[in-house]
């Protein structure tokens, strides 16, 4: 009987640890935004060839819907905006619009 107690400790134990070590999803548009931080630093706040953090979802969104739709080119903006859907664009405007810019940080 002792055995199965502790057995039976040690399961509830486990199962406890398990479900301490889940982590929640990151936020939507987090990991495609990650795609950005070549030229825009992390999270787009730079440095890099345009602070995009902070920016309004709209203009964010609506930027990437113009390079999106313009004719192929040399650009890699115009290649990295055609490989996300709609959706996808807005997950990442929404994201990098909560993203605080390089300019309002505590140095």
């Amino acid at each position: 009987m002792r055995v199965l107690s502790t057995a039976a400790l040690l399961g509830a134990s486990l199962l406890a640890t398990a479900a301490g070590a889940q982590t929640t999803a990151p936020p939507a548009g987090r990991l495609l935004a990650s795609n950005c931080f070549q030229c825009h630093g992390t999270n787009g706040a730079g440095p890099g060839f345009d602070n995009i953090a902070g920016k309004s979802v709209d203009e964010i969104y609506k930027e990437l819907r113009e390079m999106k739709s313009e004719k192929p080119g040399n650009d890699i903006m115009k290649a990295h905006a055609r490989g996300y859907t709609d959706e996808q664009l807005r997950q990442i405007s929404a994201y990098l619009s909560q993203q605080r810019s390089s300019s309002s940080r505590d140095d």
